[in-house]
């Protein structure tokens, strides 16, 4: 009865709707910490909502790991970090009514580091073809094994980003209003929002492995549309909420801050908790250079102007739905870009 197909797509807009529920709770938490703490709004997007809001992709790899789908996982990260590009800000944007801008601190900093954690876990992913190829490998497949000791490296660069953020908390002066605001109660609320995002998201990803396995489609793929969009549901509400009190700074800080932070420790926590796993280099190649360019056609849109336009926000949005549409039709053979 479980593994009936209407039944798991049922369990998935359930599961999504709980997310959903819990981030409403986590975002505003999150959103009230910062403030009591006096945060600069660089570091509350980049550093507290993002992390926060990054939780369903953690729960969504370990789950997955633990399933033995790490690719589910995987796909899940690098589709939920296409999603966030392309659709989060284009949503503020036709949400708030307006444009939203951009300082240079961000596009220069925030944008341009997050490009360099896309390299660092590419380069990451090319180690462990390098050094602990599999038999598939040798064959053509292109396919290598992730060992505990390769994922320090991206560990150690987000250290970096840290260690860059602290220096901007450090040199930020701002006005304390935090009189009105309880901390133990918005820590409380924000470990509730955890607790009911973690439970959603171990029901998503149980369905979506059931759907991918009744249809006879590559996890990857699956985590790279249905995973992704769903657990990329806390960065859009964190987003779209910031725009709309017009701190659009920290609407945009907390997708690169998210995204940052699923690359460059989401993936290495999976696989250090699972010891080890297979990376289908011909696959994750792909779709790696999707999100590069979907990266550098955000910075492009950000830097023109210092703003992201109603007209750019189409833009992006029409770039994702050609992304679904080849994700698709790599599924059903249509194309084969992507090695089944």
């Amino acid at each position: 009865m479980s593994e009936w197909p209407l039944v798991e797509v049922a369990v998935i807009g359930a599961a999504t709707a709980a997310i959903w529920v819990g981030s409403d709770w986590l975002e505003g938490a999150s959103s009230k910490l910062a403030t009591h703490y006096n945060l600069p709004p660089v570091v509350q997007g980049g550093i507290i909502a993002a992390v926060g809001s990054s939780f369903p992709e953690l729960a969504s790899v370990v789950f997955a790991a633990l399933a033995g789908s790490f690719g589910l996982g995987a796909g899940g990260i690098v589709g939920s970090a296409i999603f966030n590009i392309l659709v989060i800000p284009a949503l503020a944007v036709v949400f708030s009514g307006s444009s939203i801008n951009a300082s240079r601190t961000l596009v220069h900093k925030e944008t341009l580091f997050y490009m360099v954690s896309i390299f660092v876990l590419f380069l990451t992913f090319a180690m462990s073809l390098i050094y602990n190829p599999t038999n598939g490998s040798l064959n053509g497949s292109l396919s290598g094994t992730l060992t505990r000791p390769m994922v320090l490296f991206p560990l150690g660069v987000y250290g970096l980003y840290l260690f860059m953020q602290w220096q901007d908390t450090a040199e930020y002066t701002g006005n304390i209003e935090s009189s009105s605001i309880s901390p133990l109660k918005q820590w409380g609320l924000l470990a509730a929002g955890l607790l009911i995002i973690l439970v959603a998201v171990e029901r998503l990803v149980h369905s979506v492995i059931v759907i991918g396995d009744l249809v006879g489609t590559p996890d990857f793929l699956w985590g790279a549309v249905v995973v992704a969009a769903a657990t990329s549901l806390p960065d859009a509400l964190v987003s779209i909420q910031a725009a709309g009190r017009e701190h659009d700074v920290a609407s945009i800080a907390n997708v690169l801050g998210s995204n940052t932070f699923d690359l460059l420790v989401v993936i290495p926590i999976g696989v250090l908790l699972t010891g080890s796993a297979v990376i289908q280099f011909s696959v994750t190649a792909p779709m790696m250079g999707c999100l590069i360019a979907a990266t550098g056609l955000l910075f492009v849109t950000l830097r023109t102007h210092l703003a992201l336009t109603l007209y750019e926000a189409y833009l992006l949005l029409v770039a994702y739905a050609a992304f679904v549409l080849w994700v698709m039709a790599e599924a059903l053979s249509v194309t084969n870009v992507i090695p089944s």
